[in-house]
């Protein structure tokens, strides 16, 4: 045999045997192990020394957290409606030897999981619920799947729908609706508008009611004691007047003065009552006149020649 080829096929087996004995595995990641087909062990990150022949890496594990596409299936809902929806799943693998030996491929195994879920938990709702309720769907499908897939050594973390697509027609149907529900709260805007404007107006119409009667009061309070005033100062005034005549009777030729100024006032009077009136009666009988002035004569002493006359 050559020694060249010799030489290179012992290389080469070193090789092969340094491979198979050194062992460095990557952070985040879990090496499962089997000697003879049995389970050794998982190797954590770091440098590993195997048995070669004996020893070999069966699974290779990673521990980061997972997503995975859920693909989009077909869901009836509660009201018979039938919708497309897809979602992201989230995951970690826990336990490296339950993923390897108590499931055959976990992936794919929680992907159908996952479906199965989803449809049931869509079907429990109605179609507008399916939209509002998305959170209480997602955290129904985390908790079912999260309690099946414990067996297997992984965690599921998140899940979360990412579209909801229902028929055209129904599409159609929820765009009227939603135009319906707009048209419905402008409508109820304006209403409240004018409701609250008739208030400020009624308002406004009521203070200022109130405010002209408050007004008004004060005009007749403050008319009032200008009477009360002008009365107050008319009597004074006559009770001066009186007081002063009263006096002036006490002097002499004071009788006649008051006399006088009684006559005055009566024939002024009389004046205006003739000026006044629409219709004029005199005395028919001359001795009706004479009476007149002689009920004067007594009055005012100043006709003595009438009285004579008659006598």
């Amino acid at each position: 045999m050559d020694p060249f080829l010799y030489f290179t096929l012992i290389v080469i087996a070193a090789i092969y045997l340094i491979m198979k004995t050194c062992i460095v595995v990557p952070q985040t990641y879990s090496f499962v192990v089997e000697r003879l087909g049995v389970f050794r062990g998982a190797l954590g990150a770091g440098f590993h020394f195997l048995i070669p022949i004996m020893d070999q890496i069966k699974y290779k594990q990673l521990l980061k957290e997972i997503a995975i596409d859920i693909p989009p299936q077909t869901c009836i809902t509660k009201d018979n409606v039938s919708i497309l929806v897809d979602g992201i799943l989230y995951i970690r693998v826990m336990d490296p030897y339950k993923a390897s030996y108590e499931i055959e491929n976990f992936r794919n195994a929680t992907i159908q999981l996952a479906q199965t879920t989803l449809r049931s938990e869509i079907g429990k709702l109605i179609l507008d619920h399916t939209f509002s309720e998305r959170d209480v769907i997602n955290a129904n499908v985390v908790r079912a799947l999260d309690e099946a897939t414990d067996p297997w050594g992984i965690k599921v973390t998140r899940y979360e729908i990412k579209n909801i697509s229902p028929p055209k027609e129904i599409l159609h149907e929820m765009e009227e609706q939603v135009k319906a529900e707009r048209v419905k709260r402008a409508e109820i805007t304006i209403s409240e508008g004018e409701k609250l404007s008739r208030i400020n107006r009624s308002m406004g119409e009521r203070q200022e009611a109130i405010n002209l009667s408050e007004g008004e009061k004060i005009k007749k309070v403050n008319e009032a004691e200008g009477k009360a005033k002008e009365i107050e100062f008319i009597a004074k005034a006559k009770a001066k007047g009186i007081q002063m005549i009263a006096e002036a009777t006490g002097n002499e030729g004071g009788p006649e003065a008051v006399n006088l100024q009684i006559t005055e006032d009566y024939l002024s009077g009389l004046g205006l009552i003739l000026e006044k009136a629409k219709t004029t009666v005199l005395p028919t009988e001359m001795a009706n006149i004479v009476g007149f002035f002689e009920g004067i004569s007594k009055v005012t002493n100043k006709f003595p020649g009438l009285d004579g006359e008659k006598e």
